[in-house]
């Protein structure tokens, strides 16, 4: 299989947060994403890297 996997930068370190994503929606200061299981998280980040080579999604919180 070829889907990325989502991490957020917490602390200078990468989190994985969701695997095998499949759909990712930006909407303001949220990201709503959707594995291919069917599993969903919402995000308060931006997107800061996605790399299809290292299959990588990475995102940066939004302080509130």
């Amino acid at each position: 299989m070829c889907e990325a996997h989502a991490y957020i930068l917490r602390d200078g370190k990468e989190e994985m947060v969701l695997e095998s994503v499949d759909a990712v929606e930006i909407k303001d200061d949220h990201a709503h994403l959707v594995s291919i299981f069917g599993e969903q998280k919402t995000l308060k980040a931006r997107l800061k890297r996605y790399d299809n080579h290292e299959r990588k999604i990475l995102f940066e919180p939004i302080d509130a």
